[in-house]
């Protein structure tokens, strides 16, 4: 049986699914070239058909994750439009939005776009038939349960910006591993949206920036931040299961100028910071809540407000908590793997559901992309080689004090490169993060890097008592030995947010790491994703071979080829 599942919404994506088992998952950003493309992933779709031999007729069913394709302010993928939109909405225009989702004319939208999401589908033979949606939530839900490995004392929670009128929710497996909701927040109260709107009022773009929020915020001043912080949480209120605004906010998606107002005259690394400490007092306090009453003491999470790795952290150090599982990279772009997973539960067949391993799941490059690559660099006048061992070899110059950018075999799905499409560098030298930033990867100088560390070396890097498996770069710790990984961890705090290699999900990259471990003694590399800032990973040979050209990279290991500048 073959599901497609289809992310159509801001960061679309495709995940096909044969018998329980993951084919491929792949963004339409990465083929596209469109950071965050919002719309129907027609190319990463055809790409996972043409991966495993079949045609859109073959498939036994398509699902859309969501009634209705999630539509933020300034839905778009014109970056400045999307950063005024969240101003836009609070003029009249705004208003009369608000008034026309109450009443039936909602209704006819939904369907007429409904309608629009199926056209592309119709026009490529899909029978209606086989095609469906499954709520936004439940997508969430589903990566989170199915993702971990199915457990029917798991407590699942979702949270994020919005989905089909909901930005939370709390759900119950059953001895079927069928989820039962029991708790839902609607939007207009969303923690998630608020940290859209403060990142449009920080002049950053909302649904992209959220991050940059977080990795300022541990430079704040305490006492101001917990001022700030204040702010934020008397503008909502605990209700019996859920939380709600005070009175006296206006609904969060139209409330641009009341946070504007609010925030005038305090510093912007206050209000970061304010924010942050806010977000982690406020939902790791709900989900306490939520575990006690249940009785449970494992929990599962998705959606996109746990992207934000300090807040996981906290969530994963409660007391209440016995064992954490947050799906990887959970924005909306991996609801097209809920989207299949839910139908496959909807249908009796959730035990075929095979659970998440590596997140290798894009299309892997063909030797002769890789070929021809390197003939075109060669042609272009660079260092060209095909060392006998491309591992030890990239270990050899990380060792030296090089920065090497990798691409090797399929890419990573979402938004965490994990060695395979990834810059790395040695993390104990400090120096190289300027070189990267400026050089390189163009970001803000206040944002860290993360951490890539031998499965081996994780008890001496991380300080993880209830050693949460942590292989996906989406939970923070706090460091030990740090001067020996100082470029991977955060500047001011010195938290770090790991990938955990093992040799049996990603052999290749263990085997490197294991190499420049040897040398150097140390069991892990500074790793960020192999991208110019606002562009998407690269996804092809030749993306990478580009990046290298338009950079201060120096190497590329791409497969088996080295390439290099000279020096």
């Amino acid at each position: 049986m073959r599901v497609l599942g289809i992310h159509d919404g801001h960061n679309g994506a495709a995940c096909l699914i044969r018998d329980g088992r993951i084919v491929g998952a792949l963004q339409e950003e990465r083929l596209r070239r469109i950071k965050n493309y919002h719309g129907f992933p027609a190319q990463a779709a055809e790409a996972l058909l043409a991966l495993d031999g079949v045609s859109w007729t073959d498939l036994d069913a398509v699902v859309l994750a969501g009634q209705e394709s999630y539509a933020p302010p300034g839905a778009t993928n014109d970056r400045d439009a999307q950063l005024r939109a969240y101003k836009e909405v609070c003029r009249p225009s705004g208003k009369l939005h608000r008034l026309l989702r109450r009443t039936t004319l909602r209704r006819m939208v939904q369907e007429r776009r409904y309608q629009r999401r199926l056209a592309p589908l119709l026009a490529r033979g899909v029978p209606a038939d086989r095609i469906s949606w499954i709520e936004h939530h439940r997508c969430h839900a589903a990566t989170a349960y199915y993702g971990g490995g199915s457990d029917p004392e798991t407590l699942v929670i979702t949270a994020d910006g919005a989905g089909d009128g909901l930005c939370a929710t709390v759900s119950i497996p059953d001895s079927r591993q069928y989820l039962h909701r029991q708790v839902t927040v609607t939007e207009e109260h969303s923690v998630g949206i608020l940290w859209a709107l403060i990142t449009s009022l920080m002049s950053m773009v909302p649904l992209e920036h959220e991050y940059k929020l977080m990795g300022m915020a541990p430079y704040a001043n305490p006492q101001r931040a917990r001022a700030a912080a204040d702010i934020f949480a008397r503008a909502f209120s605990r209700t019996e299961d859920g939380w709600r605004r005070a009175s006296g906010v206006p609904e969060i998606n139209y409330s641009y100028e009341f946070w504007r107002r609010a925030l005038e005259f305090v510093r912007f690394d206050d209000v970061c910071a304010g924010l942050q400490q806010f977000t982690e007092e406020f939902v790791s306090a709900w989900i306490a809540e939520r575990l006690s009453t249940s009785g449970r003491r494992r929990l599962r999470l998705s959606g996109g407000l746990f992207m934000n790795v300090k807040l996981n952290k906290v969530i994963g150090e409660l007391d209440s908590v016995d064992d954490l599982y947050v799906f990887p990279s959970c924005g909306d772009e991996t609801n097209a793997i809920g989207a299949a997973w839910a139908w496959l539960s909807d249908r009796g067949l959730g035990e075929n559901i095979q659970p998440l391993t590596h997140y290798y799941l894009g299309v892997p490059p063909t030797d002769d992309a890789c070929d021809a690559a390197a003939s075109k660099a060669s042609g272009y006048g660079l260092a060209v080689s095909r060392p006998s061992n491309i591992e030890y070899e990239v270990a050899e110059l990380l060792a030296a004090g090089e920065i090497v950018a990798r691409f090797d075999g399929a890419e990573e799905f979402g938004a965490r490169a994990l060695g395979n499409r990834s810059i790395l560098s040695d993390p104990a030298r400090r120096e190289l993060v300027p070189i990267v930033n400026k050089a390189i990867k163009s970001r803000d100088f206040w944002m860290p890097f993360a951490c890539s560390i031998l499965d081996s070396h994780a008890d001496r890097y991380l300080c993880n008592p209830k050693r949460l498996s942590a292989p996906y770069m989406i939970l923070a710790f706090d460091s030990r030995h740090t001067d020996e990984i100082i470029a991977g961890t955060h500047p001011q705090d010195h938290t770090v947010r790991p990938q955990v290699v093992s040799g049996d999900w990603a052999p290749a990259y263990h085997r490197l790491l294991s190499r420049f471990a040897e040398k150097t003694g140390r069991g892990a590399l500074m790793n960020t994703s192999f991208n110019l800032h606002g562009e998407p990973i690269v996804s092809t040979p030749a993306q990478a071979l580009d990046v290298l050209q338009r950079s201060g990279l120096r190497h590329l290991a791409l497969g088996s080829w080295l390439i290099s500048k000279d020096t």
